[in-house]
């Protein structure tokens, strides 16, 4: 059992968690999930229940609170993550709760006219990030925390660090966002040069690298490309810094814009994406290099967006045409 220098539960869940390096939102997800457990059962100790209680939660999830398939996943893992790494109790029972599948679905694909539309409902940084998450395929996150550093100007290209899995890769930057990216990067500087002046510590370090270097976050390198125009306190350390923009005060932005553009389909900022990648498909690109740029471990995930090309590229026609033409 691992020891711990907190004495209460959820703080032990929380320094092993960071310990691990999981990720801020992973620790509030396995928190909350956590205190759900302790609370249905009318807050016993985790260490007094066991498979019975374990199951009659997950099942009041799936029966009850009509989870979806990926929500009710997340609480079990909190669970095992709870009992294996925290309470140290490795019990058979734990390996063989059932894990329900995820169904494949087809994504959300909006046409190039409808991205262009989206597009022209944002302005300034919104637009800015919009671009490159439809440019460079990337997800809402790795736009938001992507680093002066890792923009390559001189050879076109962007370097994604720490993406989902901890997998870094290399994505193409669009010619076309070289004049804005570099509007941008001005913005950005005048909010460094301010924080430096006025000596606030420097932007967040992704695992040990403050401890390694302690000055790194201080430098124009590791800033943000989209800071936050106001500085806030980390909710882990506490420190006062400057942080990325929100993902939340985007996502409005972005939800804003589908409306304003009259689209019906239910387009997030994930969906373009999305678009990325069938859009390249589209234009002829091969499979493999699509599944580079996306980061995908495994061509099948990338497979999924051939299913949306085969039927809107009209390569097999409906019966009823047919039927139609013949009796015109």
């Amino acid at each position: 059992m691992p020891v711990f220098k907190a004495t209460r539960l959820l703080d032990q869940l929380r320094e092993q968690i960071r310990y691990l390096h999981y990720s801020l939102r992973t620790e509030e997800a396995y928190v909350y999930w956590v205190k759900k457990f302790i609370f249905f059962h009318e807050k016993r100790h985790p260490r007094d229940m066991g498979q019975q209680e374990v199951v009659a939660f997950l099942g009041y999830l799936a029966t009850e609170r009509k989870v979806s398939v990926s929500t009710h996943r997340q609480a079990l893992s909190a669970l095992l993550f709870l009992y294996q790494k925290v309470l140290g109790v490795a019990l058979p029972w734990m390996d063989e709760l059932a894990r329900p599948v995820p169904k494949r679905r087809i994504p959300v694909v909006m046409t190039r006219a409808e991205v262009q539309a989206v597009l022209g409902h944002l302005h300034g940084q919104h637009r800015l990030l919009a671009s490159l998450l439809y440019g460079c395929g990337l997800r809402l996150m790795e736009g938001l925390r992507l680093r002066v550093k890792d923009v390559d100007f001189d050879r076109k290209l962007i370097i994604v660090r720490d993406g989902k899995n901890g997998k870094d890769r290399v994505v193409m930057l669009p010619l076309s966002l070289i004049p804005a990216l570099q509007d941008q990067f001005q913005q950005s500087h005048a909010l460094w040069a301010q924080d430096r002046a006025a000596q606030l510590p420097g932007v967040e370090m992704p695992h040990a690298l403050d401890a390694k270097y302690p000055k790194a976050g201080q430098t124009w390198g590791w800033h943000w490309v989209f800071a936050q125009a106001t500085v806030s306190t980390d909710p882990r350390s506490k420190t006062v810094r400057r942080h990325h923009a929100y993902d939340q005060t985007f996502q409005r932005a972005f939800k804003q814009a589908v409306q304003a553009a009259l689209i019906v389909k239910p387009a997030t900022p994930h969906t373009l994406r999305h678009c990325f990648a069938t859009h390249l498909l589209q234009a002829g690109t091969d499979i493999r290099t699509v599944q580079e740029l996306l980061g995908h471990s495994d061509v099948s995930t990338t497979m999924i967006y051939t299913h949306v090309l085969k039927v809107a590229a009209g390569g097999t026609a409906s019966p009823l045409d047919a039927l139609v033409a013949a009796h015109a």
